[in-house]
Formats: structure tokens, C-alpha cells, sequence
């Protein structure tokens, strides 16, 4: 008999591990499944480095904080959901502490440095592998609790209450592949907690862990939900260029401590795009960096810390400072080569701040979701912040409400009688290199129409030939990766073709300037399984 859960959390990083540990402080007795798509660890998380903006320092003020998050998101965040994280800042770190999170100290007081976009040091930081030991503490956490953890599991496709006539009700659980036998199975739940990260895989070059494929975006889609902002990819100025790096990013605290942008000549540049020069928001830093590129025909800038000493790079930047050194580059004497990559996916599935989606029973935290608090742009070291700030709130929401759920219908056995065994997945390897590049090509840092088009079309005959392999054979982890990657691509153009303006992240030649005249305005994507009886 199938097991039958009170919540099943899509995704093991830090939103979806607090969501269920937070939860279990208020439910001990809830049953949680935990789907992780490779081993517990491998989130994007694990990978950030910079730290955790919060209010901790006497000369700084939440106020203060909600001014440089607006300043960031370029007229589009929600004010209420940018007050309501930023005041929560402070208990989320306080229970990552109580956790067992070991930050940085100076002296007596917490270490704080500060990065692009804010305007006093409020970034909390574990030397710069930040997101290591928050993803490593929660796991232990998540470990020795209740909740079953299911490695190796991609989720499929999300289950919707059948009510008759063809109408869909609440959300009862998920269907997920075990990549070890191949096998599907249901996993029945009184809610879902979409907690599965962005997208950034869907472009060529990406800071990103190779999971970051878009899948909770592209099921919520398939499942009745909106999405907003998908128009809003964020490219992180500073990823190490070198043939064998791959996707190591130089933390945006390297900037804050003091680090200068150079030509291949050695000269600096930033002021000449921005009077806060290298402490100016990333996608300003990210589009600069891309004219200089461009303008040059060089493959990469460089980022100069060496001023710095090398007890002070041993002290802040060990993990940039080993990994440097282990492709021949010594950050302590020399420049370190440097490009922009995709970085944070800034919109997503619309919530509440509850994590409330369309679809009763559905949430979504982290950065799968779009509530408000990023808007045209996200500011430094906000994405771990929401991952505590939201986790929390959807667990108090889940733990006042899982009483009244029902519990969940028994499913419908994944059918498998129609397909056989792919011969063709050199089909699935060259359609996602093609993607990734032509995103890349013509949805990357700067667009133009023309490019969006050329973008439209390819994702058109792509979702098509997808489409009808998924439909043939059975599934598989690349062939499921590469199905929401290209649903999660023609959101991506679709709401880019739809913002007629340059604003935050989107920029385009077409339209260079920010529209002044009209109020700012979401891009709202709704699915033609959308019912107006929402949750939010």
C-alpha cells in the first residue's frame, strides 16, 4: 500500500529543509516526505557563498534595508512582502544559529560585510561558504527527525483532485521517478511544498548545480498556476573563467571587501557606468562587464582583491582563495579572471505570503516562487533570507491548516502501457544543448525583439518534438529536465516579448528606457487551466 504523507516538500535546499523542519516544531507528529532530485546535499544552497542580509548591527535599520531592496527591484517589488521579510530577518537567523550555524565572529559581535546594492554592512556570512553550512546544519537536522527523505527522486508531475465534469480541485500529491530503477511511483499528500529552485540551467553558462532545471516553475504551470516575472533571469557578474572551472562563483562580498573590475589592460571601468562602481546592483555590474566584452572582444575582465593580504583572503575568502589557487591562479598576487553567468531566477510561481499558490493544497518557497520581494531585480544575499523568512511562514500557515485538509484520494498508477524504452536519447542530448545556447544567443543580458522571435520559434519546435518523445517513451531524469527547461524557456521569451521597456534584469536595444510614464506593472502569465477559484 502507498504511503500517504500530510505534506511532501519538491526539493532539498534551504526552503524546502526549514519548511519541514519548522513545521515539525509545530507539528512533531506531521508526516513528511522529502523528494530530493540527487543526494540531499545537491541544491543551490549548498553553493552560496556571500551570506544572509539582515538587520544585526546598531547603525543599520530594517527601514533602511526595505529602501535598498526597492532600490533594487527597480520599482516592481511588493512594499508589504519586502517589509514583511525584512522584519522576520532577524528570528530566521537567530533560529539558523540555534540550529547549530556557525557564523563568522569579530570579536564579540557577528562578522557583517557588505555587497552590491546596500547601503550599510548587513550581510551575515560563514566564512564565504554561507549557504555550506547552512545546507549541511539543516540536513543533520532533517536527518535525525521524523521526515522520510527520498534521494534520487525527480518529481514528475503534480496530482490534482479529479471532481467531476473535468474539473480539477485541490493538489493531493506528486508523482516521482526514482533514477536508481527507473521506476514511478505516487506519493499522495494533504499538501504540496514546491521548494525546488530556479532555472539557470536553461542558459549556457550558470553558477547554477546541474538540477537547477526549472521543474517546480514548469509543473505549477502544467498544474493551473501563474507565473510572474519569468522575464527577470539574473546573471551574476562574476563567475571564474577558466576552461575547467566549472560554474564557480567569486562571491559578491569580493566586490564589498574592497575588489576592483579591470580591462585586460588593467585599467578599472565601473565608474564610468555607475557612480557606486563596483558596489553598484548585479545587473548593472552584469550588463557593464557584458559592453566591456563586447566592446573589446575579450573573453573575459578581470577582479583585482591582491591589494588585499593574503591572511585577510585566507581569513574571508578561503574557499575562493583554494579553488583559485587550484586552476593556477593566486588571487593574493594576481587579478582573477571573471564573466557573468545566470544566476537567480527572480520570478515564478505566484504565491502569497504564506507560500499559498493558485492550487489549494500547493505551495512554493524559495526561489521557485515569485512573492513579491525581488521584482525587476533581486538585491545581495536576499534569495537565503527568503528561503528562512518563507519556509517559516508556510510551515505556520500548513501547521494551522493541516487539520482541515482532507486527506488525499488514492492515485492513479503512473501508466506506463502505451511507451517503451527510448533508442533515440541522443535526441534529448542535442535538444538541451541547442536550448541552453540559443538562450544564451538571444534571451541572455541584453535582447532585442528579433532575438526573442528567433527564441520564440526555436522553443515552439522544440516544446513540439519534446512533446512527442515524452510521450513515447518512458521518462527519464534528462528527459524530464529537459521538458520543464523548455516550458520554463517559453516563459522566459514570452514574458521578455511582453515587456516593452528596459527595467532591472530585462533589458532590450528595442527599448532602452524604463517607462517613466505608466505605473510599473508585473508580468503576469496565466495557463489556460487557470480557475479563477484560487487559493490567493
Amino acid at each position: 500500500m502507498t504511503a500517504s504523507y500530510d505534506l511532501v516538500v519538491v526539493g532539498s535546499g534551504g526552503a524546502g529543509l526549514t519548511l519541514a523542519l519548522r513545521l515539525l516544531e509545530l507539528k512533531p507528529d506531521a508526516r513528511i516526505a522529502i523528494l530530493a532530485k540527487g543526494p540531499l546535499s545537491e541544491g543551490s544552497t549548498m553553493y552560496a557563498q556571500g551570506g544572509i542580509a539582515a538587520v544585526l548591527d546598531a547603525a543599520d535599520s530594517t527601514e533602511s534595508h526595505i529602501i535598498d531592496t526597492l532600490g533594487a527591484g527597480a520599482g516592481l517589488c511588493n512594499v508589504d512582502t519586502v517589509q514583511f521579510t525584512v522584519e522576520r530577518a532577524r528570528e530566521g537567523i537567530d533560529w539558523l544559529i540555534a540550529q547549530g550555524v556557525a557564523f563568522d565572529r569579530d570579536g564579540a559581535v557577528y562578522h557583517l560585510t557588505r555587497e552590491g546594492g546596500h547601503s550599510h554592512r548587513r550581510v551575515i556570512h560563514s566564512a564565504d561558504a554561507t549557504g555550506r553550512a547552512m545546507q549541511t546544519t539543516l540536513m543533520e537536522r532533517v536527518r535525525a527527525s521524523s521526515a522520510e527523505v527520498f534521494e534520487g527522486h525527480n518529481a514528475i508531475d503534480l496530482i490534482r483532485e479529479r471532481l467531476g465534469g473535468g474539473r480539477l480541485g485541490r493538489c493531493v500529491g506528486v508523482y516521482g521517478l526514482d533514477r536508481a530503477s527507473g521506476r514511478v511511483r505516487g506519493f499522495p499528500a494533504r499538501a504540496v511544498a514546491l521548494a525546488s529552485g530556479g532555472a539557470s540551467r536553461v542558459y549556457l553558462y550558470s553558477t547554477n548545480p546541474d538540477g537547477s532545471t526549472g521543474d517546480g516553475i514548469a509543473m505549477a504551470w502544467r498544474a493551473g498556476c501563474r507565473v510572474a516575472n519569468m522575464e527577470f533571469s539574473q546573471f551574476h557578474p562574476t563567475c571564474l573563467y577558466h576552461p575547467k572551472a566549472k560554474s564557480f562563483l567569486i562571491s559578491e562580498a569580493v566586490r564589498g571587501e574592497g575588489g576592483r573590475l579591470l580591462r585586460p589592460d588593467g585599467t578599472r571601468f565601473m565608474d564610468e557606468y555607475d557612480a557606486r562602481g563596483e558596489l553598484a546592483p548585479r545587473d548593472i555590474v552584469a550588463r557593464a562587464i557584458d559592453d566591456v566584452m563586447k566592446r573589446l572582444g575579450c573573453e573575459c575582465v578581470y577582479l583585482d582583491i591582491s591589494h588585499k593580504s593574503e591572511d585577510f583572503l585566507a581569513s574571508h575568502f578561503p574557499n575562493i582563495l583554494a579553488t583559485c589557487r587550484q586552476y593556477g591562479i593566486d588571487p593574493a598576487r594576481e587579478p582573477i579572471p571573471v564573466v557573468p553567468a545566470a544566476h537567480f531566477t527572480c520570478g515564478g510561481v505566484l504565491t502569497d505570503l504564506s507560500g499559498r499558490t493558485d492550487v489549494d493544497g500547493l505551495y512554493a518557497v524559495g526561489e521557485v516562487a515569485s512573492t513579491g520581494l525581488h521584482g525587476a531585480n533581486r538585491l545581495a544575499s536576499n534569495s537565503l533570507l527568503e528561503c528562512l523568512v518563507f519556509g517559516a511562514s508556510a510551515a505556520a500557515d500548513l501547521a494551522q491548516r493541516l487539520g482541515s485538509l482532507p486527506a488525499p484520494p488514492v492515485i492513479p498508477a503512473w501508466d506506463e502501457s502505451w511507451v517503451t524504452d527510448s533508442d533515440e536519447e541522443v535526441v534529448v542530448a542535442h535538444n538541451w544543448d541547442e536550448l541552453r545556447r540559443f538562450m544564451w544567443d538571444y534571451v541572455g543580458i541584453v535582447r532585442s525583439t528579433k532575438r526573442l522571435e528567433r527564441a520564440k520559434h526555436r522553443v515552439k519546435l522544440l516544446l513540439n518534438e519534446i512533446a512527442e518523445y515524452y510521450g513515447t517513451f518512458r521518462v527519464t531524469s534528462d528527459l524530464l529536465e529537459l521538458r520543464n527547461l523548455a516550458m520554463v524557456a517559453d516563459l522566459i521569451v514570452r514574458s521578455a516579448l511582453a515587456r516593452r521597456e528596459s527595467r532591472g534584469l530585462h533589458f532590450t536595444i528595442d527599448y532602452p528606457g524604463t517607462d517613466v510614464i505608466a505605473p510599473a506593472q508585473n508580468t503576469v502569465l496565466v495557463p489556460k487551466n487557470f480557475s479563477a477559484r484560487r487559493a490567493i
